[in-house]
């Protein structure tokens, strides 16, 4: 069932996605082999660890580390690296023809349309939970008979709260998420639902589905994973319990799946599933990175890039929680952000993403 041993590349091994993947490579030794293991140096005891457990071929620390393997040869390529640093490995992969199971969903939304000038049909698979539940209900009809795309958000740990009600929220209090264990950027980002934002702009240029066909809907267990609606009315949703490990599995395997990758949901047990509205006033951000995407060029790197400082900014008490996405909308408004129609070089993706850190960063100084 499970096929010729996949020689596997993971970048950035000792985040949540790369430990993660670990896990199933420890647990499936017949099908997965590491041959490369990069992360960013921040936890250099536990990388020690893992190039003494599983012995790659390749091992390195830093961005050009990460470049270097992610270029290698192998079967795929994990990029499980958090941020714009994640922008040439992915490049790298693609280039030598590796299968990118891509987890630094950065790294796409940055590039747009030159990553995918880069990836071949079926290259990149997604490993956001979101974005693999459409992969694997997309299976269910043609393109041609899809409807729309449904992404579904927990609405994060003030799902219900005002805009006025959000004014004074601590970063330990947006930390707390109800349903996901996660790193502090994606936890907050989750908080101002920046990071669903950040989904529908990956949606659309993973899946070419047009922005206006592409919804969110609050789903507070985070149960069912994300949606596809059909022409003829019918809808197909992928479900399991919160865990990343299904979709990195998927990742790793695609298109097959791995066997007990993780708990099922318990159907002996009685189950709800809600549905709610998104509330664009209190949270704005979804609304903002949909005209980003729409706008194309690099306006969704310098949306990412300006949120980065953003959230940084309200961890160390130097932004309000509710200045978060208006303060980014500020960056986007200030610049002059190429259309989608100029071409798109790394220099131009990068050059932007340190203009929209700089632009930024200056907006919440001169403002304290």
């Amino acid at each position: 069932m499970g096929g010729p041993v996949k020689d596997i590349v993971i970048l950035g091994s000792t985040g949540s996605i790369g430990t993660q993947a670990l896990e199933l490579v420890r647990a499936n030794p017949d099908r997965f082999r590491v041959v490369g293991l990069t992360a960013g140096g921040s936890n250099r005891e536990l990388f020690d660890a893992q190039v003494g457990e599983f012995a790659p071929a390749f091992s390195g620390l830093g961005e050009e580390a990460s470049t270097e393997a992610a270029g290698r040869e192998c079967d795929v390529v994990l990029n499980g690296i958090t941020g714009a640093v994640g922008l040439r490995p992915t490049l790298a992969a693609l280039d030598a023809g590796n299968t990118l199971a891509l987890a630094n969903k950065e790294s796409l939304i940055m590039g747009g349309p030159l990553v995918l000038d880069r990836a071949k049909p079926g290259q990149i698979v997604p490993v956001d939970s979101e974005h693999s539940a459409l992969a694997q209900c997309l299976r269910g009809g043609s393109p041609e008979e899809v409807r729309r795309l449904v992404l579904t958000a927990s609405g994060g740990p003030f799902r219900g709260r005002t805009r006025e009600e959000l004014a004074a929220v601590t970063p330990e209090q947006a930390m707390a998420h109800p349903t996901w264990a996660m790193g502090p950027v994606i936890t907050i980002n989750s908080a101002t639902l920046v990071n669903k934002g950040l989904e529908v702009i990956e949606a659309h240029l993973l899946f070419g589905i047009p922005f206006d066909r592409i919804e969110v809907v609050v789903h507070p267990t985070s149960v069912v994973h994300s949606m596809v609606e059909f022409v003829d009315g019918s809808t197909l949703l992928q479900a399991s319990p919160p865990t990343m490990l299904i979709p990195i599995a998927l990742g790793l395997a695609w298109p097959a799946r791995v066997p007990d990758a993780a708990p099922s949901v318990d159907w002996t047990r009685p189950e709800t599933w809600e549905f709610f509205p998104l509330d664009d006033d209190a949270f704005p951000a979804v609304a903002l990175a949909r005209a980003a995407g729409e706008r194309g060029g690099t306006a969704p790197a310098v949306y990412n890039a300006a949120n980065e400082v953003c959230v940084d900014a309200f961890r160390n008490g130097r932004l309000a929680f509710t200045e978060i996405v208006p303060t980014v909308q500020a960056v986007l408004s200030s610049g002059d952000v190429p259309s989608e129609e100029q071409s798109m070089t790394v220099e131009d993706v990068l050059a932007a993403d340190a203009w929209a850190r700089t632009t930024a960063t200056e907006m919440i100084e001169g403002a304290r």
